[in-house]
């Protein structure tokens, strides 16, 4: 005997889970539904099926193939419209009219003994036998009466409860005989029970209805697909599952990695090379798909999350659903009965509350309230462009696909035969994302000058030598996860606003220019990249005094990149030097606030016992340094500004310094003191380096460990910072400590608040309207000074849900009570 599967129907009222895929590939404990059906076909040696297809048939067909896989013969029959129950099957008439069949629904679970049914059938000599079951609530379905003799005396298709007379409702499940062909009429729409079974019970024909025992449901709702999964773990049904039972109802498939330390509390499902985190906590009937990644610290209680889904941090994950590829990001909440469809952006600390359906490719911003469902618009603000260039978790948000197409609109925005330099850091994925966009490039009609893994500042001043941009791909500071890819332009600086808005258009269009096979760009390693850079260097800073000075320094290289440039910068700097961490560290491309702070403290502690004249840390790519006085004490990185700041304004007594508005104005008076002047910019790197090009400029930094040596170059440079700072100590004669003490204490505070994108616009005019009279200062965001002296910024981030405010004061105290003030306005404005 065959079987017909009927797999054509929409699924509409699953949406959004069937927008993109049929009803019968939807999972169910990692198997789609239809699976679990075709198995318990074999299981009852129904090996030969013939499959209806109607909705997104190629699907189907492309999952099940032929069949083979699951040990059966499968065939298909494609609808080119909606044909009805009876019509679909009639549809595939060719394949079935030799002998007595069997009719299933592909997205109905059960674990029928259909060997029982067809038996009856047979016994009964019946033209039809329709298989029945009971359920307590027999509205969504058929009611069918039998007499005794189990012959059908009525059906009722969904009624009302005024109708109802019976519990006993059809599944959809039939054998037949093919002589019923001869009722159904060709290429129309035509359903068994409501025109095929009501004509045949008129002729008198035997029809039979059998009441099934088993488990039975039809997933045609969220609440019963839910249900379905629950059920599953629970072992209401007899169904298959793929894995391991590792304890009573926790069931984890092969290859997945659960940590210890992961709390899980049964039953519920893991599903194939799925990872989770120490701290992570999943609950019952929650289902997990395969290649899903749960970070520590997230919550999940029955959730079904479908296949390469990441769930970050902190997430908490109640009664939902989750479709395939979608991202959800930190701290971000999903209440009961809520629906994400497939390759959805869920941002940071966002909430969708309960029965809220977000259909498949949206974007819902970080922090937003989603409390209506997101079908055409997309809840948020796609960014390419973050403070650090393009920013995300490795394989989550920044795959080698986007790595590809970025590097292909990179290459759009310039001309055929360009030079771009690339480099990395140590990391292994920021190795395979550059070679991805190598390849990009090179198929773009773009030549590539490769520096492999080098410190940022040695990326950034051979981009400068006749290419015409560079990218570098480094580990994000402090997030090991996460990697940055930063492109810069002709001069090795980022790119300015205007040609990140130009890269991210054409991005957005995906109208990439694409090379002919003679244009294919060539691939270059360039040599003694180490040697240039150092005397370079060297000839560009004044190191007068060094040798005379006879000083002695402690360098930490932080086992990253910045350790590569030290051997031949330190051999012919002609200081005594110890270095310390050179060697690269694979598995540490960047470093933990808290594993710098300890490696600060480490490094004071070498620099006191060697009586050093001072330590520096660099990052681990060389891009920013962190300083240590003689004593062994760290100087905090906003005060190493003012030192450093100090030490070049009494030595040139003239020209500008560029610092961003978020800077003490301690500043202000160290420079006038000196007879040197502010110029205040942006919180944008960009805008720092416009000024640093500026042949009055002689300093420059952003109070985070970034400093530009504007006699060597007009971006960070740790490096050329270092050699500078030598020569100025020894020049100056005296200790870092000394000059610190003579500047006065300064008391800036800092605080994030989380602001939808949708009232940003909102915030910053409450704002400027609470600024009422006071001096108001907008070179970046918005800056209110008090009649006192006293100020605070409020500045929105152009990449996230987020607004930042600085405070300062005569002391804490008062800074303190200046950003309490501030933030009550900017929450009232964003509620």
């Amino acid at each position: 005997m065959k079987a017909v599967v009927m797999a054509g129907g929409e699924g509409t009222r699953l949406r959004p889970m069937t927008s993109s895929m049929p009803k019968p590939l939807l999972p169910v404990a990692n198997r789609p539904i239809m699976e679990h059906v075709l198995r318990l076909l074999k299981r009852h040696g129904l090996n030969e099926t013939v499959v209806t297809v109607q909705f997104l048939a190629s699907l189907v067909r492309n999952y099940f193939g032929d069949g083979e896989e699951l040990g059966m013969e499968l065939s298909y029959a494609n609808e080119e419209k909606p044909l009805g129950t009876a019509g679909s099957v009639k549809n595939a008439e060719e394949a079935l009219k030799d002998d007595s069949f069997l009719v299933i629904s592909g997205d109905a679970l059960t674990d029928f003994d259909l060997t029982e049914l067809i038996e009856y059938h047979k016994r009964q000599g019946a033209l039809v036998t329709v298989c029945l079951t009971r359920v307590p609530n027999p509205l969504e379905f058929g009611i069918t009466i039998v007499d005794d003799d189990g012959r059908v005396e009525r059906f009722l298709e969904k009624p009302t409860w005024g109708q109802v007379f019976s519990d006993t409702v059809n599944t959809g499940i039939y054998v037949m005989e093919p002589e019923v062909f001869d009722y159904v009429e060709p290429d129309v729409s035509v359903d068994w029970s409501g025109d095929v079974f009501p004509q045949l019970m008129k002729e008198g024909k035997p029809i039979y209805g059998f009441v099934a025992e088993g488990y039975w449901e039809d997933v045609g709702t969220h609440e019963s697909y839910v249900k379905a999964q629950a059920d599953v773990l629970e072992g209401k049904v007899e169904v298959d599952i793929d894995g391991f039972e590792i304890s009573p109802g926790v069931w984890v498939a092969e290859g997945a990695e659960v940590h210890p330390d992961a709390v899980l509390r049964g039953p519920l499902y893991i599903g194939d090379y799925a990872k989770v985190e120490a701290g992570a906590e999943l609950r019952e009937h929650s289902v997990i798909g395969s290649n899903v990644v749960v970070k520590s610290g997230a919550f999940l209680h029955r959730a079904v999350v479908d296949d390469n889904v990441y769930i970050g941090p902190q997430a908490n994950l109640r009664g939902c659903v989750i479709g395939k590829n979608t991202d959800i990001m930190r701290a971000a909440r999903i209440e009961d009965g809520a629906v994400i469809g497939d390759e959805c952006l869920i941002g940071e600390e966002s909430i969708v509350q309960g029965n809220v359906r977000v259909y498949p490719f949206k974007t819902v911003e970080a922090g937003a309230f989603v409390n209506t469902s997101v079908i055409w618009e997309s809840r948020g603000q796609a960014h390419l462009f973050g403070a650090r260039g393009v920013s995300g978790i490795v394989n989550v948000e920044i795959t080698p696909e986007l790595a590809v197409r970025l590097a292909g609109a990179y290459a759009t925005t310039l001309k055929k035969g360009s030079t771009v330099t690339t480099a990395r850091d140590h990391s292994r994925g920021a190795r395979a994302l550059k070679r991805a966009m190598i390849s990009a490039l090179q198929t773009s009609a773009i030549d590539v000058r490769d520096l492999e893994n080098v410190p940022l500042p040695v990326a950034r001043q051979q981009t400068a030598r006749g290419s015409a941009g560079g990218i570098m791909i480094r580990t994000t500071p402090g997030v090991p996860e996460n990697v940055d890819i930063m492109f810069f332009d002709e001069r090795g600086a980022d790119l300015s606003q205007a040609a990140q808005r130009k890269l991210d258009r054409v991005f957005a269009r995906q109208e990439y220019r694409r090379a002919f096979p003679g244009e294919i760009g060539d691939l270059r390693f360039p040599a003694s990249v180490y040697d240039s850079y150092t005397g370079s260097l060297l000839r560009s800073v004044d190191t007068t005094g060094v040798e005379e000075a006879g000083l002695k320094v402690v360098v930490d290289a932080s086992n990253g990149s910045a350790g590569l440039v030290l051997p031949s910068l330190l051999g012919r700097l002609g200081v005594d030097s110890l270095t310390i961490n050179p060697g690269l560290d694979e598995s540490r491309p960047t470093e933990t606030a808290d594993e710098r702070r300890s490696g600060l403290v480490r490094l004071g502690e070498i620099v006191a016992s060697a009586r050093a004249a001072f330590g520096i840390r660099f990052d681990p790519v060389g891009d920013r340094l962190s300083l240590v006085d003689e004593r062994g004490r760290i100087i905090e990185d906003d005060r190493a500004l003012l030192v450093m700041l100090d030490l070049i304004a009494a030595e040139r007594r003239s020209g500008k310094v560029a610092l961003p508005v978020t800077t003490t104005r301690i500043a202000e008076q160290v420079a006038a003191y000196h007879g040197t002047q502010v110029e205040w910019t942006t919180t944008s790197p960009d805008d720092l380096t416009r000024v640093g090009r500026d042949e009055t400029t002689v300093f420059g930094g952003d109070g985070r460990g970034g400093y530009i040596t504007p006699e060597f170059s007009s971006v960070f440079d740790g490096s050329a910072a270092f050699v500078r700072l030598i020569g100025l100590v020894a020049r100056a004669q005296l200790t870092l400590s000394q000059i610190d003490a003579r500047i006065p204490r300064a008391h800036v505070l800092k605080r994030d608040l989380a602001t939808p994108w949708a009232v940003k616009g909102l915030v910053m005019r409450t704002v400027v309207e609470a600024a009422g009279d006071r001096s108001v200062d907008t070179t970046d965001g918005i800056r209110i000074v008090e009649s006192d002296g006293r100020w605070v910024m409020v500045l929105p981030d152009p990449a996230e849900a987020v607004t930042h405010l600085w405070a300062e004061g005569p002391d804490d105290a008062s800074a303190q009570a200046l950003l309490d003030e501030w933030s009550a306005v900017v929450d009232s404005a964003g509620r």
